[in-house]
């Protein structure tokens, strides 16, 4: 399971991806837990958007139940309206 850092801000996004990354590279089935998830920017958002893309475009499946309301409220927020995403968020 790959767990969402407390902030997914500029500051943290490459430390995020990174270790998201090699854990794309190792699993057929990628679990995203988004629990601690207390501060996301446009960047972290942004960073979702494409690792969910990428995910996809690998072949591999995602597992991924959201409890951020820091997300969901954050994609709001910008007005993302990305299919892709928001099967994952609307649960």
């Amino acid at each position: 399971m790959f767990t969402l850092p407390e902030k997914l801000t500029i500051s943290h996004v490459d430390d995020c991806k990174a270790s998201l990354l090699i854990e794309i590279q190792h699993q057929d089935v990628i679990e995203i837990d988004d629990s601690n998830v207390q501060q996301i920017d446009t960047l972290g958002i942004q960073l979702l958007l494409a690792a969910v893309k990428f995910i996809i475009s690998q072949n591999k499946q995602l597992i991924w139940q959201p409890q951020s309301l820091v997300i969901k409220q954050g994609i709001k927020q910008l007005g993302i309206n990305e299919a892709v995403l928001n099967q994952y968020l609307s649960g």
